[in-house]
């Protein structure tokens, strides 16, 4: 018997597990993939956006600006990546220019500090970002805006969680959900776990896990969001987070880098109807490249590495969904789209609140270790790496990005089992260079079939099993230098 089980190991699942694992409880974490942040946590922009990008008096609002103040402490705790770059919106006429004064009073209404914000222009704005558009007219520049990696981020959440005495259980789909007079009966393909509380964090199918309780008044339609990665050297092109002036359906093409100094640009906003369907086109591409030379007019397209697309969990209400249903006990965590990543650490707090309201006693642990060391190990220029294979500190899998064999080792006897060379990538950033694989791929292979003691032809490389239609890089140059 649980205490409490977490349907979802996403950014918000994963959160909420952490903040959990700070108390005496048992607390169970259900997953149906082989891994945690295998849907929208692991394919969206990675950014920390400041309070303004939500209206004041909604729950988007407050939590946004709340979570983003959490940040800074969580990566010192937990070593997953993060930067305060700042940002800009942009703004190329009039028009826009009065969204910006609309998007300046509602950060203050939101609790925005006034230093943080400030409209510019001109030479102001080249001094931030040299190589943007001319034709800006104008930018709204918010400093607390940064980056991260989100699937590290949810990561390192769950595998703290893990560490504190969390039972992840992986593989798991849930299938039914019965009610009994004291707890609930979660059946997974695997099992069945009794719980006292339930949280759905189910991302795009949590629609479908409130249903089987009978609690589904809000249906999830997913959103899909297409992007575009490029080596690092186009990283030098953007500084901060750059936006363009938003409207009801996005917050506009944005230019700005990974953590680890990627150029990126991204998304579109298409409503589609199958809640697995990641692929990408190149009519959707094109679209995002054109409208992200708006802000950025001079990148190389030559220079692209991939294209991936992921799925917001938009809701019927608008709104996120955290609130316990008319089933005591089921709490709701659904219809967290963006600015959900950056929400995360505050939900998790505001769902703790809510099982305390339910009845729930939270005895807080004396011996919770907040702390989860880094896996990747930082490199200067001057790293001797090499093929070593009697040495895995200096044992070079990766050539692009000098991701060591000692760094997968890590990744592979850290307190989540993973099984595939994608799990190794979200961890170590192997696999994501100029090469995309060509190098490491069939070596990753071979450390993960040693490790586990299983064939080569058994590693994986997905997760998932359904594998997305997207883009041939090398054919998308090709149409896009014809065009």
């Amino acid at each position: 018997m649980y205490d409490v089980s977490i349907i979802g190991a996403g950014v918000i699942g994963s959160a909420i597990a952490r903040e959990l694992s700070k108390y005496k409880l048992s607390v169970a974490l259900i997953e149906k993939e082989s891994d945690v942040s295998t849907g929208a946590s692991k394919a969206n922009t990675g950014i920390v956006h400041g309070g303004y990008v939500a209206k004041a008096g909604t729950l988007k609002g407050e939590l946004c600006i709340q979570g983003n103040s959490m940040y800074e402490k969580l990566n010192e705790e937990l070593n997953f990546g993060y930067q305060k770059t700042g940002g800009l919106v942009l703004a190329f006429n009039d028009e826009d220019e009065k969204t910006l004064e609309k998007l300046y009073k509602n950060a203050l209404k939101v609790g925005q500090p006034k230093e943080d914000i400030e409209i510019i222009y001109g030479d102001q704005i080249k001094e931030i970002e040299p190589y943007v558009s001319d034709q800006v007219q104008a930018a709204f520049y918010c400093r607390s805006i940064g980056i991260t990696s989100p699937y590290q981020f949810t990561i390192a959440l769950a595998e703290n969680a893990v560490d504190n005495g969390v039972d992840l259980k992986l593989e798991s789909e849930v299938i039914n959900i019965e009610k009994k007079n004291e707890y609930f009966e979660i059946e997974t393909v695997k099992e069945k776990v009794k719980s006292r509380y339930i949280i759905n964090a189910a991302g795009i199918y949590a629609d479908q896990i409130a249903a089987m309780l009978d609690t589904d008044d809000f249906k999830i339609y997913p959103m899909r969001g297409e992007y575009v990665v490029f080596s690092k050297s186009q990283g030098h092109l953007v500084n901060t987070v750059i936006f363009q002036a938003p409207n009801p359906k996005t917050k506009g093409v944005v230019t700005t880098t990974t953590t680890h100094g990627n150029f990126m640009i991204g998304p579109n906003a298409e409503e589609i109807d199958k809640k697995n369907d990641v692929s990408t086109s190149f009519k959707e591409i094109k679209y995002i490249i054109d409208q992200a030379r708006k802000s950025i007019p001079n990148f190389d397209t030559n220079r692209m590495l991939r294209t991936f697309a992921g799925l917001r969990p938009k809701s019927t209400r608008e709104d996120f969904i955290i609130e316990e249903s008319k089933i005591k006990g089921f709490i709701q965590a659904a219809g967290i789209d963006s600015p959900g990543l950056t929400s995360s650490p505050a939900i998790a707090k505001r769902i703790v609140k809510l099982l305390a309201e339910s009845g729930l006693e939270l005895s807080p642990k004396k011996d919770f270790n907040s702390q989860r060391p880094a896996i990747e190990i930082k490199k200067d220029e001057d790293f001797a790496g090499e093929i070593d294979h009697e040495n895995p500190a200096k044992n070079i899998i990766c050539r692009c990005e000098k991701v060591t064999e000692a760094e997968i080792l890590d990744a592979l006897n850290r307190s989540i089992p993973i099984k595939t060379t994608d799990a190794i990538k979200r961890r170590t950033w192997a696999k994501t260079g100029e090469c995309q694989a060509n190098f490491c791929e069939s070596r990753i292979k071979k450390i993960i079939s040693r490790e586990l003691s299983i064939p080569v032809s058994e590693v994986e490389n997905r997760d998932e099993d359904y594998v997305p239609e997207r883009l041939d890089v090398y054919e998308l140059k090709k149409k896009l230098n014809k065009n």
